[in-house]
């Protein structure tokens, strides 16, 4: 399992990214202002659910990796540092758009908690962050499986609880994500920098 830094870094790490606002955020609170704080709250335990099936997905796909091989296991850690900092680049460079809430969730339905799975579960780019974020903290010499699901699930939870506050919080989120500029040009800085920094951290550290 991972040590101590670790965790502290992973802790740290998926807090700050679970609390910036990105597409899960954005879907829920579009879903939120259409239908109501319920079917709100249903996106965001479906988009869970459907985080759980890419973690469990990637779970099995690593520990075969390094089940075959530990230089393959090493090149995955490489490509998803290397993922991080692009990420963090291409966060820090975004322009600062009022994001589109009236139109981000198309096709109104009260069955929202399926479809909150089935937009998680097709959505590449969770499948891709899971493969590059969780890898940096398992530890290759332990059960890499269990530690996957574990990482993996404290991820899925930390996005979930923040996507129930913003259901339960609609109204003033929506409107001040619309009107500041400044709060959003600062979230995509510190998520940004904190991607990079991470890549770099991981690099690094391998490199040693």
């Amino acid at each position: 399992m991972p040590d101590l830094t670790h965790w502290g870094i992973f802790l740290t790490a998926a807090l700050l990214l679970a609390i910036t606002p990105g597409p899960g955020i954005f879907y829920v609170l579009s879903r939120s202002i259409r239908g109501g704080r319920q079917e709100g709250v249903h996106s965001s335990l479906g988009t869970a659910v459907g985080g759980l099936v890419h973690v469990m997905a990637a779970a099995l796909g690593i520990s075969a990796i390094l089940a075959s091989s530990a230089i393959a296991f090493l090149v995955v850690k490489y490509a998803g540092a290397a993922y991080l900092i692009y990420l963090g680049i291409t966060t820090i460079r975004q322009t600062d758009k009022a994001p589109a809430l009236e139109n981000a969730a198309e096709g109104f339905s009260r069955n929202a908690f399926h479809q909150g799975i089935t937009t998680e579960v097709l959505n590449p780019k969770t499948a891709l962050f899971f493969l590059a974020f969780i890898p940096q903290f398992v530890n290759p010499a332990g059960n890499v499986a269990l530690q996957f699901l574990l990482l993996g699930s404290i991820s899925v939870s930390l996005n979930t609880l923040v996507d129930l506050v913003v259901a339960t919080l609609a109204g003033p989120i929506g409107q001040r994500l619309r009107s500041s500029v400044r709060l959003r040009r600062r979230q995509q800085q510190v998520s940004g920098g904190m991607l990079v920094g991470l890549g770099l951290y991981v690099a690094l550290a391998d490199a040693e």
